[in-house]
């Protein structure tokens, strides 16, 4: 089993779009204004969004790991995305800055390497 997909809700569909095409991501699929499908630009994953009333509030955290945090939040910022938070070391080894889409879900731009999979915490 792997993971292939992930849909988020959307309550501006052309704000929710604009969005990810900032982050880059690749729009793939468009369905009545109610539904679009991204390919993201690492991997085989993809993404989703679909238009509903309202997003729950203290829904997922959706993560997305890059080469450089402090790059990576630049780039975006001169593009004009907003982040919640500014680059940062946590102490559960992670360097992490996170951003919320127009829906309200939340993000999280990171770097963990190997620490991702096998802290120094794991369970054998």
């Amino acid at each position: 089993m792997r993971l292939n997909q992930i849909t988020v809700g959307a309550t501006d569909f052309d704000a929710s779009i604009a969005f990810y095409a900032k982050l880059g991501f690749r729009l793939i699929v468009s369905a009545d204004r109610r539904y679009a499908r991204f390919e993201l630009p690492d991997g085989e994953a993809t993404f989703s969004i679909h238009v509903q009333d309202a997003v729950p509030a203290g829904g997922p955290v959706i993560y997305l790991e890059v080469d450089d945090v402090d790059d990576t939040v630049r780039h975006l910022r001169s593009n004009g995305i907003v982040f919640d938070t500014a680059p940062a070391n946590q102490s559960w080894r992670w360097r992490e800055a996170r951003l919320t889409d127009p829906a309200g879900n939340s993000l999280c731009i990171f770097k963990a390497g190997a620490n991702r999979r096998y802290p120094p915490w794991r369970i054998s």
